[in-house]
């Protein structure tokens, strides 16, 4: 896979088709939006769904930390469905958690369907986690309150958040096409939902576009490379 450089805050992250992000003068990787247990959840609920989305996705989450080899490890919120998402996971696949904890300083930023941290697995927790000029939270930043921080304080110039899930549809030669993407301009990037079971919302909707008032750019995945396109060819494209 080739991995996109992009600038933020002054600093030089790298943007990978399989949907994580790895800021190499932090040795950091981040993935959002996992939502292990979305299959069993489900099955609760009588729907009929496989249940080997926890599998699939920390399939691919482990190839990534295997090819980065991160120091750091930040989960942007929404990593577990629902408070006892953790609780229902394989007993295999939180021993991966575990391997992964065991090299890397593993950080899991609470969201709206994980609020707890997961119970009896490693790392530590909190509502945002900021190294340097970057803040990593689940959801961006609203009206100043009193969030809790895990690192050192500092001035904050940028925010690397998720939860919206955010897709992109483009027109091309054969047609219209529909993937998640990273969107971001100088001071924010959301980043696409990283678990198996996860849709998306289109980056031309409110909740989306809003936080891009001055635009910027969508960077779709690939297969083996990002394509990016600035967010007023998408607007153009879809108007």
């Amino acid at each position: 896979m080739n991995a996109a450089p992009f600038h933020i805050a002054g600093e030089r992250v790298m943007l990978d088709p399989a949907g994580v992000l790895y800021w190499p003068a932090a040795k950091l990787l981040a993935v959002a939006d996992l939502h292990l247990e979305k299959g069993s959840a489900a099955a609760r609920r009588g729907a009929l769904v496989p249940p080997w989305d926890s599998r699939l996705t920390l399939d691919r989450l482990v190839q990534r930390v295997a090819f980065w080899r991160p120091e750091i490890v930040v989960a942007l919120g929404d990593s577990f469905h629902d408070r006892d998402a953790a609780a229902r996971l394989p007993a295999a696949e939180a021993d991966r958690l575990r391997r992964i904890a065991a090299t890397a300083r593993l950080v899991w930023v609470l969201g709206n369907h994980d609020p707890v941290p997961p119970e009896g697995l490693p790392g530590e927790h909190g509502d945002s986690f900021r190294l340097g000029p970057l803040a990593f939270r689940h959801e961006s930043k609203g009206p100043p309150g009193s969030r809790r921080m895990l690192a050192a304080p500092g001035p904050e110039r940028a925010e690397i958040c998720g939860h919206h899930h955010p897709k992109a549809r483009v027109a091309t030669r054969a047609g219209t096409i529909s993937r998640p993407c990273f969107v971001a301009d100088a001071g924010r990037m959301i980043m696409p939902a990283f678990g198996a079971y996860t849709g998306g919302l289109d980056v031309m909707h409110p909740a989306i576009a809003s936080l891009f008032p001055r635009g910027g750019r969508a960077f779709l995945l690939g297969a083996e490379r990002l394509f990016s396109f600035a967010l007023a060819e998408i607007r153009a494209a879809t108007v």
